[in-house]
């Protein structure tokens, strides 16, 4: 199995997560978007999209799209649990899932950010200002549906780590890239902290990859 991947990617932390919860061994592949590796015609040829991550199978088989790839790890591999055993409990986590994955991450990507800075003449603070605002809308829908929710516990769904939570980890990762703080969200902050103190959390983080700058 491979993971085509770059360290800064909040999607394939995503998928890191996932596999280092499963326990499933895997190599990465590292796409150097910064580089513009992802354009050129062998990675096009895996990902038409152009984008990371894509899981490929030994036998060749595709998987793309960071949801779609941790729901066909959750299938392949049950244990434990990403989804909850009942249906509404499952509706819950996709629709927590999707405030990152579908509503916010979309919006600040480079490729968006690159072209609002082309086609509107918008600088860096522009584009700084632009991204902000969407993970901020994004952490007050998780802080007024995680904060009022019954079905909240240590994690964003109950006692168990779920797929929420790792959408909603990498959120906060991106957020706090871009200076923001989760001072305002607390019980976004506590989810988070609780998460990230474990190490199958803390060793996907961007930080800890290959190619990431080292700190100083």
């Amino acid at each position: 199995m491979k993971l085509y991947t770059y360290w800064r990617s909040l999607a394939t932390f995503r998928v890191r997560i996932a596999l280092n919860l499963k326990g499933v061994a895997y190599e990465q592949v590292s796409v150097d978007l910064d580089a513009g590796q992802q354009s050129k015609a062998d990675y096009k040829a895996i990902n038409p999209q152009m984008v990371i991550p894509s899981l490929v199978e030994d036998d060749g088989t595709v998987l793309y799209q960071s949801m779609a790839i941790m729901e066909y790890l959750n299938e392949v591999y049950p244990q434990p649990p990403l989804l909850p055993a009942d249906p509404k409990g499952r509706a819950r986590v996709r629709a927590l899932s999707l405030i990152t994955v579908a509503d916010s991450h979309p919006l600040i990507v480079p490729r968006v950010r690159n072209h609002l800075a082309a086609t509107f003449n918008l600088d860096d603070e522009g584009r700084m200002t632009w991204v902000r605002h969407w993970f901020a809308a994004g952490l007050d829908a998780y802080e007024t549906h995680l904060s009022r929710d019954q079905a909240t516990g240590t994690y964003c769904h109950g006692d168990r780590v779920t797929m929420a939570d790792l959408c909603l980890v990498s959120h906060a990762a991106g957020y706090r890239v871009f200076k923001g703080n989760l001072d305002k969200h607390p019980t976004v902050k506590r989810i988070v902290d609780t998460c990230m103190a474990d190490e199958r959390f803390a060793t996907a983080q961007p930080m800890r990859q290959p190619g990431a700058p080292k700190a100083h």
